[in-house]
């Protein structure tokens, strides 16, 4: 039996699973806010200073997987906000289907900008 395939911002490494992820810092609800340009878009409430938003986008990634919070770290990108995360503990398949799952509905914003 073959793997459902994967979406295009995930795909299996030699380590894990690694997630192509654009961080939106300095959102007022966190949240997986759909896929953009072959990369999941993230909001995270935490400004990109001192890593705090790298921190917090590695739990709710974590959260939304339902895997331990040191199951996802941030391997690319940590000062930009594409990124590249490794998740441990599943398959491609498995985390694309749990983060596309955890995504709000195309339409629905809590940001009154129009690219929010």
């Amino acid at each position: 039996m073959t793997e459902p395939p994967s979406a295009p911002f995930v795909r299996a490494g030699p380590e894990g699973v690694v997630v192509s992820v654009r961080v939106l810092p300095g959102a007022r609800r966190p949240g997986i806010v759909g896929v953009h340009g072959g990369a999941i878009r993230v909001r995270v409430s935490a400004p990109p200073e001192g890593g705090r938003a790298n921190r917090e986008l590695e739990r709710l990634l974590a959260a939304t997987l339902a895997l331990r919070p040191s199951a996802g770290r941030v391997v690319g990108g940590t000062a930009a906000r594409d990124k590249r995360l490794l998740v441990l503990g599943l398959d491609a398949a498995e985390v694309s289907e749990r983060l596309l799952a955890g995504a709000r509905p195309p339409g629905v914003s809590d940001d009154p900008r129009p690219d929010g």
